[in-house]
C-alpha cells in the first residue's frame, strides 16, 4: 500500500497529520534537521509524540538531514540515542558521516536518504542501497518517466515529494543562503533568497527563482502503479490547518475517493503561491511554474473546519476484532486483537437469565463496536452466546474499555532496539607537504598556453569541452593529471549519451573522473575511470571523509561551507583538495533561468546576470551538456594571497576554478599565483572560510 507521509513541525501539526489519515509523519528534534525555524520537538517531547503515533498505527521518521561538524557529532549521537529510546521508526539523513554514525549506533533502524543527497538516478539509488540505506527520497525535479525507470529497477524503497514548496535548486546543491548571509540550507538555516525579487542585467521587481508549490493529487494512483513506496507532503514550517487539509485530500486520493473542485480550492486557500504546478512531474518546465505567496486575509471558516477535524475528534484508525464468550454459570470472556496480532483479554461478570430481552451475538457485537472516542474501529466480532441469557450494557462497556486500555498500553510501548554507544573515528591529519595547485575550466578557451605550461598537478576539464575537440590535449604536460568533469546532474535518460562520451575520453588515455554526486561514481567506474570526489558530495566532517575513502575515491574536495579551522581539524584519509579561487556555485537549477526570461533557449549565447535589490550581481551560466542553469556568486572566491596560511591545513591541493574568465583573465590569475597575489574586496570574497556558516 502506498504510504502517505505528512509533516509534523509541532505537536498540533502531528495530531493534524495523524487524525487526517497519514500513515507516517516526519519530524525534527534538536539542531540537526533542515527546518530549524519550525517549532520541532524537544528530546523530552519525542517519546510522547512517538507513543501518540504508534498507538494509532502511524510511523515516525526523524529528520537528521543536515550537515554536521566534527564538534557536533557527539551531540548528534545523543539525539540518535534519545530517538532510538523513544522508538522512532526511521532516520532521514543527508550527511554521509551521519549515515556511518547511525550504522554504528543503531544498526537495526532504517536509514532514508534525504532529498538533500541529490539522488536523481538509478545509479544513485544503487549506490545508496550498497551503503545500507533502505529508502531514497528522489530529487523533486524528476519526471514521471524517470521515476518509473528507477522504481522498476530499484532494490530499495522509493519516496517522492508530491505536495508543497519547491526549491529552485536541486536539494543539497544550494549555497545561495550561505554565500549571501552565512545561513546554510544544508544546515537547516535557509533564508530563502530565492523568494526575493531580482532583475535580468539590472534590478527589477521580478521573481525568477520563486516556484509555485508542487501538487500531484491527480497522479497519486499512477505513482502507486509505478512502484513508489511513499508519497510525501512538504510543510514542517506550515500551520497545522495546512497539514490537516493537505493530508486529508491526499488520503482521499490514495483511497480512491473523489477530490472535488471545492476541495482543491480549499487546498489553494490554505496555502499556495498563485496556484500549484506539476511541471517537473510532466517534464514541462518554464515560466508557468513560477509564482509568489499572495498576502491577504485568512479564511477563518476554512481554518476552523480544519482544526475541528483534528482537535475535537478521534479518528478510528486502527482495525480491531473482538472475541466474546457468554455462557451460563461462568464469567464472561472478552478479547480484542489488533492488526499487529496483539491480543488483550479480560473477564466480566456471569450473565443472568433473560427476563425480557435476551443477549444475542448481534446485539453484543453492536455494543462492542461502540468505540467512539478511541483510535479503534471494530471490523469484526466473533461471539459464542448461549440463548436465554442477558448481560448489562454497563458490564459490556466496562470490559470493552478495559481491553482497549490494555491494548493502547501495549501499542504505546517502546520496542527495544540495538543501541551502541558513540565512538569516535580515526583521524588522519593529512600531508605536511606544501599543497599542489590544480585548475578547473568551463570552456575550451580557458585552456590557455600559459595554463598548460605552468603544469598544474591536475587539470579538470568538462566532458562537454572534450566533445568540442581534443587538439589541446597534446600540449598537456605528462606531469599534469588530466581529469574529466561529469555534470552534477545526469538523469537516467541522459546516461547512455554520457557513457558513450566517456568511452571516447577514456580511449584517449584519460584515467580520472571528477564526480559531485553519489550516483556518478559507478557510472564513471563502469567506463574505466578512477573517481575523484567534488564539492557536490558535501563532505563536511571526518566521518564523511572516511566514508569517501571507503567508497574508493582517489581524492576529495571538502565543502566550501567549512571554516579554515574546521578544515584543518578534518580527517584527511585521502588526498584532500580545497577550492581556493573562482566563482562559487550558488544554485543548480532544472529550470533554465535564461530561457525563462526570453521564452527561448538562449543559454548557449553566454552568461547573463541576475541583479538583486542591493545591486549585487549573480552570473548565470549553462550547465555543461544540458539546458540546466548554474547561478554563480558575483564576487570571486580569492585565497591565493593566503597560500602560506593554507599550508598548515594538511591539504593535498588548492584548486583554481575558472568560470566566466576570458583567456586574458585566466592568465592574469595564474600570474598572481606566482607570488603577485593581492585581495580586492570590491570584486573578491573570502567565501565562508573565515566565518563558516550557521
Amino acid at each position: 500500500m502506498l504510504e502517505l507521509l505528512a509533516p509534523a513541525g509541532s505537536m498540533d501539526a502531528l495530531r493534524a497529520a495523524v487524525q487526517s489519515g497519514a500513515n507516517a509523519v516526519y519530524l525534527g528534534s534538536g539542531p540537526f534537521n533542515a527546518r530549524q525555524n519550525a517549532k520541532n520537538f524537544t528530546l523530552e517531547e519525542l517519546p510522547d509524540a512517538v507513543r501518540y503515533c504508534h498507538i494509532r498505527g502511524v510511523q515516525v521518521h526523524l529528520t537528521l538531514n543536515t550537515l554536521v561538524t566534527d564538534r557536533e557529532m557527539e551531540q548528534a549521537a545523543r539525539t540518535i540515542t534519545a530517538a532510538v529510546e523513544a522508538g522512532v521508526d526511521a532516520f532521514i539523513v543527508q550527511d554521509l558521516g551521519l549515515v556511518s554514525l547511525l550504522q554504528q549506533m543503531a544498526p537495526e533502524l532504517p536509514i532514508h536518504a534525504s532529498t538533500q543527497m541529490s539522488i536523481h538516478s538509478l545509479d544513485g539509488v544503487l549506490r545508496a542501497a550498497a551503503m545500507g540505506i533502505s529508502r531514497v527520497v528522489l530529487a523533486r525535479e524528476l519526471s514521471r518517466e524517470d521515476i518509473a525507470f528507477i522504481c522498476r529497477n530499484s532494490p530499495i524503497e522509493i519516496e517522492v515529494f508530491v505536495h508543497g514548496a519547491l526549491c529552485m535548486c536541486y536539494s543539497g546543491q544550494c549555497y545561495f543562503s550561505s554565500l549571501v548571509g552565512a545561513r546554510s540550507g544544508n544546515r537547516g538555516q535557509c533564508a530563502q533568497p530565492c523568494r526575493l525579487t531580482y532583475g535580468y542585467g539590472r534590478y527589477e521587481e521580478k521573481y525568477p527563482l520563486s516556484l509555485k508549490d508542487n501538487c500531484l493529487i491527480p497522479w497519486v494512483s499512477e505513482l502507486e502503479r509505478l512502484g513508489v513506496a511513499s508519497v510525501k507532503i512538504e510543510g514542517r514550517m506550515k500551520r497545522p490547518e495546512y497539514v490537516a487539509v493537505a493530508t486529508r485530500l491526499y488520503r482521499a486520493a490514495i483511497d480512491g475517493r473523489p477530490v472535488t473542485t471545492a476541495d482543491m480550492e480549499d487546498l489553494e486557500r490554505v496555502f499556495s503561491r498563485q496556484g500549484f504546478t506539476e511541471g517537473y512531474y510532466l517534464h514541462k518546465t518554464g515560466p508557468e511554474m513560477f509564482g509568489t505567496r499572495q498576502t491577504g486575509g485568512e479564511n477563518r471558516a476554512l481554518l476552523a473546519r480544519a482544526r475541528a477535524g483534528y482537535e475535537n475528534t478521534e479518528a478510528p484508525l486502527v482495525p480491531i476484532r473482538f472475541y466474546a464468550v457468554v455462557k451460563g454459570r461462568q464469567n464472561t470472556l472478552l478479547a480484542v486483537e489488533d492488526e499487529l496480532g496483539n491480543i488483550c483479554k479480560t473477564e466480566g461478570p456471569r450473565p443472568e437469565l433473560a427476563v425480557n430481552r435476551e443477549l444475542t451475538a448481534r446485539s453484543l457485537g453492536e455494543r462492542l463496536a461502540k468505540t467512539g472516542g478511541t483510535p479503534y474501529r471494530c471490523v469484526e466480532t466473533k461471539s459464542a452466546v448461549e440463548p436465554g441469557l442477558t448481560l448489562s450494557a454497563a458490564a459490556i462497556n466496562a470490559m470493552r474499555r478495559e481491553v482497549l486500555t490494555h491494548l493502547t498500553a501495549i501499542r504505546g510501548r517502546q520496542r527495544e532496539r540495538e543501541l551502541n554507544s558513540f565512538s569516535s573515528v580515526a583521524v588522519y591529519p593529512g600531508t605536511k607537504k606544501p599543497p599542489h595547485w590544480t585548475a578547473g575550466v568551463l570552456t575550451r578557451e580557458q585552456l590557455t598556453p600559459l595554463l598548460l605550461r605552468m603544469k598544474p598537478a591536475r587539470l579538470y576539464v568538462p566532458l562537454s569541452v572534450f566533445a568540442q575537440g581534443m587538439d589541446w590535449m597534446s600540449r598537456v604536460s605528462p606531469q599534469t593529471e588530466l581529469a574529466v568533469v561529469l555534470p552534477r546532474i545526469i538523469w537516467d535518460s541522459e546516461a547512455d549519451a554520457v557513457r558513450r562520451a566517456l568511452d571516447v575520453v577514456h580511449g584517449l588515455g584519460v584515467q580520472l573522473a571528477l564526480c559531485g554526486n553519489l550516483g556518478h561514481i559507478s557510472l564513471a567506474r563502469s567506463r574505466g575511470f578512477a573517481v575523484c570526489g567534488d564539492y557536490g558530495l558535501n563532505l563536511f566532517n571526518s566521518r564523511a571523509m572516511n566514508t569517501a575513502r571507503n567508497l574508493g575515491l582517489e581524492s576529495a574536495t571538502v565543502s566550501f561551507e567549512l571554516s579554515l579551522p574546521q578544515i584543518r581539524d578534518l580527517s584527511k584519509p585521502l588526498p584532500t583538495e580545497l577550492l581556493a579561487y573562482g566563482r562559487l556555485p550558488m544554485m543548480l537549477t532544472e529550470n533554465c533561468v535564461i530561457r525563462n526570461r526570453s521564452g527561448r533557449c538562449a543559454c548557449r549565447s553566454g552568461p547573463t546576470k541576475l541583479v538583486d535589490r542591493r545591486g549585487e550581481e549573480f552570473r548565470v551560466l549553462k550547465e555543461q551538456g544540458s539546458c540546466r542553469s548554474v547561478i554563480y556568486n558575483g564576487k570571486k572566491l580569492y585565497m591565493l594571497d593566503k597560500q602560506a596560511a593554507l599550508r598548515s591545513l594538511g591539504l593535498w591541493a588548492l584548486r583554481l576554478q575558472f568560470t566566466t574568465e576570458n583567456p586574458m583573465e585566466v592568465d592574469s590569475t595564474l600570474a598572481s599565483l606566482q607570488g603577485r597575489a593581492s585581495f580586492d574586496p570590491g570584486s573578491c570574497t573570502r567565501g565562508l572560510y573565515a566565518r563558516g556558516v550557521e
